[in-house]
């Protein structure tokens, strides 16, 4: 029987997780963690609100749903518009009047019959991206090894050190320009997007003070592309 204490741990990490996905993944407003056992039970780990243990239960009870299918068979769903959507035409509807806009579900590791999948939801349409995604899938990566699935210790290195990259790179650019965070955040999508580089290396060179960015224009001809 496993020890009581390393279960409370685990169901920690996982909600520091969960909360930290939510910081950082750009678009997300909730999220949670769904466990798959071996018997076939779901079992919801570790959410960030009612809403999400409310949206998890929903499609366990419907068997349909991102979530579902992340921890059955498929390793990553992406819905920008919920409502519209019809990839899942029971859940769908019942998930815009709980008012979810965009959800995201990515599978990670799964030894045998276990799978896991890390849920992310917004209140709105269009809210998740392709840099959502990759950041997404360090949570992910950092999730699978705290419930054992995957063992290699330069993994979870590299998705802390990723991690921590972008809170350093968020906070040169929060100082150097004078804005806030969610600027701050756009202007490292820009530039990724810009140079055709992972988010990742570009947090890593303006950290490491390789990158040293555009001018101040920039960031407001920046701010000016999301307004339109």
């Amino acid at each position: 029987m496993s020890d009581p204490h390393e279960r409370m741990h685990v169901g920690e990490a996982l909600q520091a997780i969960s909360t930290s996905a939510v910081e950082n993944v750009p678009g997300a407003d909730y999220a949670s963690i769904t466990v798959r056992h071996g018997d076939g039970r779901l079992e919801t780990a570790a959410s960030t609100s009612d809403l999400t243990r409310e949206a998890d239960a929903l499609q366990y009870e419907l068997q349909q749903g991102p979530c579902y299918a992340a921890v059955t068979d498929r390793e990553l769903i992406l819905l920008n518009d919920v409502a519209s959507d019809p990839t899942f035409p029971d859940y769908g509807p019942r998930a815009a009047q709980l008012g979810i806009g965009s959800q995201v579900a990515l599978q990670f590791a799964h030894p045998g019959n276990r799978r896991a999948g890390l849920n992310l939801y917004s209140s709105h349409r269009g809210a998740f991206t392709r840099d959502s995604l990759q950041i997404a899938e360090m949570f992910g990566t950092h999730a699978a090894i705290v419930l054992g699935y995957a063992r290699s210790a330069d993994t979870l290195g590299e998705a802390v050190q990723t991690r921590q990259d972008i809170g350093t790179a968020i906070g040169i650019v929060m100082e150097r320009y004078q804005i806030d965070r969610d600027r701050a955040f756009e202007y490292l999508v820009r530039l990724s997007q810009d140079a055709n580089v992972k988010l990742r290396e570009i947090a890593r060179r303006v950290s490491e003070g390789v990158e040293n960015g555009g001018a101040e224009g920039d960031v407001e001809d920046s701010d000016t592309r999301h307004s339109n």
